[in-house]
């Protein structure tokens, strides 16, 4: 077996060199401790916050609660809305942006000097000048403050229009579908039944102030969202790089006898280790017909020798997420099925992957795929009818997908893995998303995925997820590599 080093040429060093680059400084509290971003400088959340003012008007006011202190031995993580608008990282923090002024007022709790003793600062309501200083908004005060100030817009001639979250805030690990998954499983709980956190201030609101008029702000964030900008990019480069150094450690690693979760583990090291804030998603790493769930996390099942895996995971770094998937076969070399079906999906994955480009809506690139698709099937030989059933079955949807309005090649990425903003129109700069058709053999329980994340330009498609070795003799030859789970075996016998 071929040891790797990091003092070898070769993609996978370069990559580990990327990823491990640090993020721009930090301003610290004291060592290791920070009060504000860097990533981001407070012009660009001040941009950001001025193209919502545009939006919403004189007569309009964005009305914003932060997230609140997390359960349990977790660190706070802010709401990727509060978090897109102000840099704050700071629990119970509340916002108001008046429209008629352009002036934002963030409100922060007091210090809590107890809690410091013990955990270190926190940015608080006695910190106001140097809030202000190192995130660029305008005012700060004390939460208690916050009631006092929506009443006196109360007083204005004309009532202003309240803009606030109608959909479930965005918090660790959270796209807005499993939000709304959540919200519903408590609704539908007989023993539980309490709205979602944004329902219950929207009630407060209406009870305290009956006479403002209320609004969703999430088109507006959402629109906003869907074009990123050249730092938002970076951070998101950089989760693709440490998701793909991820999957290339799993492939390196994986070997009969092992437990699904302990590709898991090998790749939460290399996000952690390079600068990652935690998971973008649980990791779904799927053997055999585990994989016939797409969302499959346990992660408990032993694999075994001639078992074919999905891994699908990456990490969330600095509020930005990737998503990317590869196959793999445990044993690590392509059995004559997996050779078959994986080599015709692959075939058909790359004539969507190849086409994507900006100026053109996703429809035209899906039946320009579809074309070589159905080109593709023609020729292949299947070993079996059921393998050529699935195949056609594969082309057949996606010929139809095709031809359907307002369809799109995949999913947004960006602060959620499943990001927000309408995907479907005309592919422009700013544009990150990712593909991930299925290939499906029910009678034999066989699922096949990739996934790539791609960032549009104004001349072209960066596939930044592209390094990840996906060719069956690519794949095969760094899994001839020994990977992390060979250097340190498990502990399970001194464990007993």
């Amino acid at each position: 077996m071929t040891r790797f080093s990091l003092a070898a040429p070769g993609v996978f060093a370069t990559l580990i060199l990327f990823a491990a680059l640090s993020v721009p400084g930090t301003t610290f509290a004291q060592d290791g401790m920070p009060l504000f971003t860097e990533d981001f400088p407070p012009s660009e959340f001040a941009e950001r916050r001025a193209r919502v003012l545009d939006r919403i008007g004189t007569d309009g006011v964005v009305v914003l609660q932060g997230e609140p202190t997390p359960r349990g031995y977790t660190r706070f993580r802010q709401s990727n809305e509060f978090y897109y608008l102000t840099g704050i990282e700071v629990a119970h923090a509340m916002l108001i942006m008046d429209g008629a002024s352009r002036v934002t007022t963030l409100y922060l709790p007091h210090r809590n000097e107890g809690r410091e003793r013990g955990e270190g600062h926190v940015l608080s309501a006695e910190d106001a000048d140097l809030v202000q200083e190192l995130s660029g908004i305008d005012r700060v005060a004390a939460t208690e403050q916050f009631s006092e100030d929506l009443g006196r817009l109360m007083r204005r001639r004309d009532l202003p229009i309240i803009y606030t979250l109608l959909q479930p805030a965005e918090g660790l690990a959270e796209s807005r579908d499993l939000g709304l998954r959540h919200v519903s499983d408590r609704l539908s709980d007989p023993w539980d039944g309490r709205p979602s956190r944004e329902a219950h201030f929207i009630g407060l609101l209406q009870e305290r102030y009956p006479a403002f008029q209320i609004e969703s702000i999430n088109p507006i964030l959402d629109e906003l969202r869907l074009v990123k900008s050249p730092r938002e990019m970076d951070m998101i480069r950089k989760a693709t790089r440490l998701s793909g150094i991820g999957l290339m450690e799993a492939m390196r690693s994986v070997a009969p006898g092992q437990k699904e979760i302990e590709l898991d583990a090998v790749a939460k090291y290399h996000y952690w280790r390079n600068g990652a804030q935690g998971d973008a998603y649980y990791s779904l790493v799927a053997s055999a017909g585990n994989a016939y769930f797409p969302h499959y996390n346990a992660g408990q099942r032993t694999m075994q020798d001639g078992d074919f895996l999905l891994m699908d995971y990456a990490p969330d770094v600095e509020y930005y997420m990737s998503d990317v998937t590869r196959m793999m076969p445990v044993n690590g070399t392509f059995s004559a099925w997996q050779r078959e079906l994986y080599g015709f999906y692959l075939g058909a994955y790359r004539a969507i992957l190849l086409r994507i480009r900006p100026g053109v809506t996703p429809s035209q690139i899906m039946q320009e795929a579809a074309v070589e698709m159905r080109g593709l099937l023609n020729g292949w030989t299947f070993s079996k009818d059921i393998y050529r059933a699935a195949a056609i079955s594969f082309v057949e949807g996606y010929e139809q997908r095709a031809t359907r309005d307002g369809g799109s090649l995949g999913h947004g990425v960006g602060m959620a893995t499943h990001d927000v903003g309408d995907y479907s129109g005309v592919l422009r700069a700013g544009m990150v998303f990712t593909i991930e058709p299925a290939l499906r053999v029910p009678e034999e329980r066989i699922y096949i995925r990739l996934e790539d994340l791609i960032i549009i330009h104004e001349d072209r498609a960066e596939i930044v997820s592209g390094f990840i070795p996906m060719d069956i003799d690519a794949i095969e030859a760094w899994m001839a590599q020994d990977g992390m789970l060979q250097d340190y075996p498990d502990m399970e016998t001194f464990l007993r």
